[in-house]
């Protein structure tokens, strides 16, 4: 394993810090979040907030993160840098691309009406890699 791969590992963080990002959300509704191309017309993080968000956990920009909103735009989450952090790539198990996955199926079940969207957004908020468990499966 390559020494700077082994570094992020120790000191990427696989859940949000709640003192940095509390999570934030947009006033919208289900009908919205659930339009077709809805996350895309609200997608806006400018670079600046992007070095913030980085600067405020530690770490250096990089291609190994994202940086990712806590809870999804598809699930109604803001912009703000109160629901932004850096996410891995390279942790294992839980990293972007098994939070996505997360993201897909809560946004699925919230439009399908077998989900509330405030409480997918309360599970994602709380804890998603508890919500990945409860939503998804045990392990991804």
């Amino acid at each position: 394993m390559p020494a700077w791969l082994l570094l992020a590992l120790l000191v990427t963080p696989i859940r949000p810090d709640p003192r940095i990002t509390p999570g934030a959300m947009l006033p919208v509704t289900q009908a919205q979040v659930c339009a077709h191309g809805y996350a895309t017309t609200v997608r806006h993080v400018p670079v600046s907030e992007k070095r913030a968000v980085f600067q405020a956990y530690g770490i250096r920009p990089s291609g190994r993160f994202e940086i990712d909103h806590l809870i999804s735009l598809e699930l109604g989450g803001s912009n703000a840098i109160a629901n932004l952090w850096p996410q891995s790539y390279h942790t294992r198990p839980w990293n972007a691309h098994v939070k996505d996955a997360l993201e897909d199926r809560l946004h699925a079940l919230v439009c399908r009406g077998t989900l509330t969207l405030p409480a997918a957004q309360a599970a994602i908020r709380a804890d998603w890699i508890a919500a990945y468990r409860q939503y998804v499966r045990r392990t991804p």
